[in-house]
């Protein structure tokens, strides 16, 4: 019992002296991120809202990590707007986050989590730098406070090719706004100077706080002074004052009828738990206690808070670096600083419509322009290049490969690629070749690798082949773990065709093998 009291006061006491302000921080930080990323995935704002609330309240209670913060991330808006696309209907959506949650909970139980260490980060780097040029590319309407839907597919695409060019400029011209895209040009601006100058000065204060603050200022200015710069209705965020009244649930008579709600659901699962595993991985790293993340636990608590997120009509949720990071930035030292950020964001949602309904879209666009900037950094991209063909390659192919197919192909592709190089330079790496002269002996010494695969068997047989005839061999495998059979059986064949050559062969630490003749 005096263990009990000791831990509660514990957390009380680290509650009061650190994770109340940075709970307040990391809402700050949250509630124009969860507005945002419904924005860009194409879902009502109060998907967003409830998968920032289920992932304060709910997997904050199951994880064990004391300063990871989750909610719904960037890195899935891309998969869920295909996805809506592809399915067709919110509620079959949902169904489709609600079953990601159920494979990731038995990822857990099966502790599978640590497969993502089979994912080479190059590829990885690529699938993030790809979800990253998505975003900021979805975000062009809304920074421009276009209000027609067939933005890619109409006007802008036709000014790029020049066919109709003229008519296409005055319809975009017509509908879009100066106000708009005065307070996006200001907000960037703004965004940028802040982060240089003020935001290590000011913590408290977020960077994407004052962004929308400065955003919201601006768009008041113009309803009430500048007439010509006046935002439409539209160009709002608009969430419902009965906002539970309008929640859609999924709809499960499509659960064995449409094959594609399983796919949409593996994508889901497979992404957000990498980027929950990374996020952790990484905010492990800056806790102060060195204190380490269960995985397969995570993915449990993720697996959960996913399930009631598609349940109750909300997008993905994974460990947000973002969030997280501002947590420890600000002083967090346990999770109640995640927990209550979840709180306030449901007092948000209770009490703070009518506010929240101030921001302008295109504010939110600026706020997600940035993450995805932060996702495809030109000098992330710099550093790949700078690591050599073996990094660049896979990473510039994934990519390539996500931005003309989809998420779940083109990582496919980048691993298959970089599967190529393995095989490639495994079937190089078998032993390493050395020739000296002594009068008119040759002397060659052949050092087997740590590891010689089956891969390296035609390697093998042509530099047998091509050894000189009454040179002296020596073939060392003292540094090697590992020799496939049917390389040792290369070499125990090698033994009668080395007399013939006259070549005296040594082989040492070599295992023999009984080699089967075929008849």
């Amino acid at each position: 019992m005096s263990l009990l009291n000791r831990k509660s006061r514990f957390y009380f006491l680290s509650f009061l002296k650190h994770d109340f302000k940075a709970s307040i921080t990391v809402f700050f930080v949250a509630l124009p991120l969860c507005l945002g990323i419904s924005l860009a995935s194409g879902v009502p704002m109060y998907s967003g809202l409830l998968a920032g609330i289920i992932g304060g309240l709910v997997v904050t209670l199951i994880s064990k990590s004391q300063l990871s913060v989750s909610g719904p991330a960037a890195g899935l808006t891309a998969i869920c707007a295909a996805a809506i696309t592809q399915l067709g209907a919110l509620e079959i959506f949902f169904l489709s986050v609600a079953i990601a949650g159920l494979l990731q909970i038995l990822l857990g139980i099966f502790k599978l989590g640590g497969f993502t260490h089979f994912i080479p980060s190059a590829v990885i780097k690529g699938m993030l730098a790809a979800i990253g040029i998505i975003l900021m590319s979805k975000q062009i309407p809304a920074l421009i406070g276009y209000d027609k839907p067939e933005f890619w597919s109409d006007e802008f695409f036709n000014i790029i090719s020049f066919k109709h060019v003229f008519s296409n400029i005055d319809s975009l011209y017509k509908h879009t706004s100066a106000g708009v895209i005065l307070i996006a040009l200001l907000s960037i601006i703004l965004l940028f100077v802040w982060k240089k100058t003020l935001a290590k000065k000011i913590a408290f204060l977020p960077t994407s706080f004052i962004t929308v603050f400065f955003g919201v200022a601006l768009a008041y200015i113009f309803q009430h002074f500048v007439p010509q710069l006046i935002l439409k209705p539209t160009q709002f965020v608009t969430i419902p004052h009965d906002i539970f009244t309008q929640i859609r649930l999924p709809k499960f008579s499509a659960l064995f009828s449409n094959t594609e709600i399983w796919r949409n659901a593996i994508i889901i699962c497979f992404v957000a738990t990498l980027e929950t595993l990374l996020s952790i991985a990484a905010i492990d790293k800056l806790d102060p206690f060195n204190r380490i993340t269960p995985q397969n636990r995570e993915l449990m608590a993720q697996g959960t808070g996913n399930f009631l997120s598609g349940m109750l009509g909300g997008i993905p949720i994974t460990a947000v670096i973002v969030r997280s990071s501002a947590n420890a930035e600000a002083g967090g030292k346990t999770k109640l600083s995640s927990f209550a950020h979840g709180f306030w964001l449901l007092l948000a949602v209770l009490f703070a419509i009518p506010v929240i309904n101030l921001i302008p879209y295109c504010v939110l666009s600026v706020i997600l322009i940035r993450t995805g900037y932060n996702l495809a950094k030109p000098k992330m991209i710099m550093s790949v290049y700078k690591q050599g063909r073996e990094q660049f390659l896979p990473f510039i192919i994934t990519v390539i490969s996500i931005l003309f197919t989809d998420l779940l192909i083109g990582v496919l592709i980048g691993i298959g690629y970089s599967i190529y190089f393995l095989i490639k330079h495994t079937y190089r790496a078998g032993f390493t070749y050395k020739e000296k002269t002594d009068g008119k002996i040759k002397y060659i010494t052949i050092e087997l690798s740590m590891n010689v695969s089956f891969l390296n068997k035609k390697k093998f047989l042509e530099m047998l082949d091509d050894l000189p005839e009454e040179a002296i061999v020596e073939i060392n495998g003292s540094n090697s773990v590992y020799i496939d059979r049917d390389v040792l059986e290369i070499l125990q064949d090698f033994k009668p065709k080395a007399q013939h050559k006259h070549i005296q062969l040594i082989l040492k630490d070599i295992p023999e093998v009984e080699t089967i003749e075929l008849h």
